[in-house]
């Protein structure tokens, strides 16, 4: 059996979408998953799986959400391994910072520094970014929600062809941690 996280984009956010973790956790099991167990209210399970792969999982998942709730969701599944391998290379100081100024963002498919070139990164300066295994680290100081570097880097041309979705490093964090258990 691997330990897995499911990390869904865009659900319970502003009161549409709505999928209750509870519901979430009856949909995992009845997958035949074993161990599910979900964390806040904005889209993540951890589940334990002798099954698939982090593609299939996530494929899997996604079409039993738009069967069950009748809109879609998109989902990225990973690994134990490489949930600790990302809050283990964060190259910004994590045990330093407030966790509401550092930020990860998860991509379906690995990204290199090609995809962000245009972005010049001197002018949102003390904010920054740098890139890892199919992950965005972001240091936004003054939070998200007033990040401009942020809003740039959620564009969707920057994105193209891609599942991006983001969690702070307390969800980082919790999520080694429950995927470790």
């Amino acid at each position: 059996m691997t330990t897995y996280a499911a990390l869904l984009r865009g659900i319970n956010v502003g009161g549409s979408r709505k999928l209750p973790m509870a519901d979430l956790r009856t949909l995992l099991t009845g997958l035949g998953h074993d161990g599910v167990r979900t964390y806040l209210q904005s889209g993540q399970a951890v589940f334990a799986s002798d099954h698939g792969d982090e593609e299939s999982l996530a494929a899997e998942l996604a079409t039993a959400i738009e069967k069950r709730f009748g809109f879609t969701v998109d989902v990225i599944v990973r690994d134990h391994a490489y949930l600790r391998s990302i809050a283990d290379n964060c190259p910004f100081p994590a045990a330093e910072l407030e966790p509401k100024q550092l930020h990860v963002t998860y991509f379906s498919a690995p990204v290199d520094a090609d995809r962000f070139a245009e972005i010049d990164r001197t002018a949102f300066l003390p904010e920054e970014f740098r890139l890892g295994d199919r992950a965005l680290y972001l240091y936004a100081p003054n939070g998200l929600g007033r990040s401009k570097l942020a809003e740039i880097l959620s564009r969707p041309r920057l994105n193209k062809g891609l599942i991006a979705t983001s969690r702070n490093w307390n969800t980082v964090v919790k999520l080694v941690e429950m995927t470790g258990d």
